[in-house]
């Protein structure tokens, strides 16, 4: 039977449409997963943007020197070519020993640059503490940092993270039940009841009924081919099989920091009223400065000395309010009608953040509302 669905595929036979997603596209096989991978290292080569006399780097250069069988104190370290460094990457699914990986480098210390620094031998650990790869190699660094003798500087991107294309070789295979388990988990990007379901049905009716069963609104379980040898083309198969797409949740997100509003395709609003108006009030301050004057009076006659300035401040308030503006949604109005009438009256970001909390505490806003 999969050599049947294998040929009916090559030729077009499972079905889909233009506007179907692909389940490869949607989903993600329980267990098959990358693994990330940290390390500490010491980058050494640099043209004086190194850690200094950090003390950190210090040791890691003493640490290293001495596996060479040399013995020197940090006193007669200097750390100004030299950068302590951690070392990051992810170790993907079915990676065999020997296969090669790209690092990222970023700086720990006080380093200025990485630009033409290479990384020493650096131990990948993952979460168990277990090495998993070796990473060592020249640094690529997009960033550029410049500094004058007057403590002026001009820094380009980020010049204290590199990376090292297939700087890291695999040391360790993680171990995966994909070959061991009588089922298999598709997990969505997404979760949806509806979703769920549809894919379990398309499952089906490529591959028979009962195959697939959807579990949740998160996951649907596959039966697996017993044969290992299969597995591979059957999940080929599998991923390759498209799925309605379902309509999303009536949401609309509001992002409070730069004022960006997303309303979603299947919000909907209640018959209401909505009046948009402004108030403005300013307040001019103006200071009326006059010369002061000492009057000194004796028996013979009567002197005016100039005194200190009299200030007298003079305060003008004006208040003007704009004529408010209302718009009435009448029921069910869709996404283009609620925007169409928001624009029309010129409201800002504020303004139209202000109008759709209104409707919520309305009850006239069809939709949930995410501040984030």
């Amino acid at each position: 039977m999969l050599a049947t669905l294998i040929g009916a595929s090559a030729f077009g036979g499972i079905p889909g449409s233009a506007h179907a997603e692909r389940i490869k596209d949607i989903t993600s096989i329980a267990g098959v997963r990358s693994n990330q991978l940290v390390g500490y290292g010491l980058v050494v080569g640099l043209a004086g943007t190194g850690d200094g006399g950090t003390g950190l780097t210090l040791q890691s250069m003493q640490a290293m020197v001495s596996r060479f069988g040399l013995v020197t104190g940090v006193e007669g370290l200097n750390a100004r070519n030299a950068a302590a460094v951690m070392v990051t990457t992810d170790l993907p699914p079915f990676v065999k020993p020997g296969q090669r990986l790209d690092v990222t480098v970023s700086t720990i210390g006080g380093a200025k640059s990485l630009r033409g620094g290479t990384l020493l031998m650096t131990p990948l650990l993952g979460a168990d503490g277990e090495t998993y790869g070796i990473a060592q190699g020249n640094l690529v660094v997009g960033g550029l940092g410049v500094e004058g003798q007057d403590n002026s500087s001009l820094v380009v991107n980020i010049p204290t993270v590199g990376r090292i294309p297939r700087g890291a070789t695999a040391e360790r295979m993680v171990e995966s039940s994909f070959l061991e388990t009588e089922h298999l988990i598709l997990n969505l990007n997404r979760g949806d009841f509806t979703a769920s379901a549809n894919m379990a049905e398309a499952i089906n009716n490529i591959f028979g009924p009962d195959v697939a069963i959807p579990l949740d609104a998160n996951s649907v379980r596959v039966r697996a081919p017993q044969d290992p040898s299969q597995r591979v083309a059957f999940v080929s198969l599998l991923e390759n099989i498209e799925v309605e797409p379902v309509e999303p949740p009536a949401q609309v997100i509001i992002n409070s920091r730069t004022g960006t509003v997303v309303i979603g395709g299947n919000v909907r609003v209640t018959p209401a009223a909505v009046t948009h108006g402004s108030l403005t009030v300013r307040v001019n301050e103006r200071l009326n400065v006059a010369q002061g004057a000492t009057v000194v009076t004796n028996e013979n006659q009567t002197i005016v000395a100039p005194g200190e300035p009299v200030v007298t401040p003079e305060s003008t308030v004006d208040a003007t309010e704009e004529t408010a503006r209302a718009f009435v949604f009448d029921g069910g109005v869709s996404l283009s009608s609620l925007v169409d009438s928001i624009n029309a009256v010129g409201a800002s970001a504020s303004d139209l953040v202000a109008i759709l909390e209104a409707l919520r505490e309305a009850g006239a806003l069809r939709a949930e509302l995410i501040i984030i």
